[in-house]
């Protein structure tokens, strides 16, 4: 058995097994000898045998523990102006909102009533626009990165990757229109449905960018290893155009 067959018995097992600490130990010390390309293609190899991309997305947590260094090693690897650069410096920033968002909703939820004179009000609105404009973000992804990589047979990660974004642009939009419609409705179904969407959007979000920042462009560094490719991707980056908050832009 290869190490990619051992991987994906190792993924299956985690995820139909209850994770024990003999199961838990053993699999961070087979993850911590595998690179991020090899851990792609073993998830990538379980959806072709038909397991969902969405049963996936919770596999995550054992081979975490030993990314967590990835991306500073990854950055060093990184020209100022590289593609992969802008996209983890713009992570950073819809972090930042996503912890915005996270106070907004905490404070809003200690409310009796809706006031238009309440600044939280105006905030929430703000930061879900703001939030909203990352879509140039997924554009260069899904548009750039991701066709390269399929093109090169890696299609598992990216295949997750695009139906979380969408799963997470319907949240972002829900959240939207419920500042739009806060005053017209009832308060107490308002606050419920903010929270929900909220705490589902802050979540996967942030879990979403953990898995692209240390295990997705790490394996784009593996997987496409010609400068004069990244030179290109980047123009077609330009031509997509970036976020209201990409730093430099």
């Amino acid at each position: 058995m290869n190490k990619t067959d051992k991987l994906v018995e190792l993924l299956r097992r985690l995820n139909s097994e209850e994770i024990t600490e003999s199961l838990r130990s053993e699999a961070l010390e087979m993850v911590s000898k595998v690179d991020p390309l090899e851990l792609s293609l073993a998830e990538q190899k379980l959806i072709e045998e038909g397991t969902k991309p969405e049963d996936l997305r919770h596999l995550c947590d054992i081979h975490m523990e030993v990314l967590k260094s990835e991306l500073d090693k990854l950055k060093l690897k990184l020209s100022p102006d590289h593609v992969l650069t802008t996209l983890i410096q713009e992570h950073d920033e819809i972090l930042k909102l996503l912890t915005l968002l996270e106070e907004i909703n905490s404070k809003i939820q200690k409310m009796n009533s809706y006031d238009k004179n309440i600044v939280e009000f105006n905030m929430l609105l703000k930061t879900a626009n703001d939030i909203i404009d990352a879509e140039n973000h997924h554009k260069r992804e899904e548009n750039v990165l991701f066709p390269e990589l399929e093109s090169r047979g890696v299609t598992g990660p990216t295949r997750i990757m695009r139906m979380e974004h969408d799963m997470l642009r319907a949240k972002k939009h829900e959240i939207r229109e419920l500042a739009f419609e806060v005053s017209k409705i009832d308060f107490n179904h308002f606050k419920k449905a903010l929270d929900e969407a909220a705490k589902y959007l802050i979540f996967n979000l942030r879990d979403h960018i953990y898995k692209e920042n240390h295990i997705l462009y790490p394996s784009s560094m593996e997987t496409l290893t010609d400068s004069a490719l990244w030179n290109q991707m980047k123009k077609e980056c330009d031509k997509i155009g970036y976020c209201s908050f990409t730093p430099g832009k």
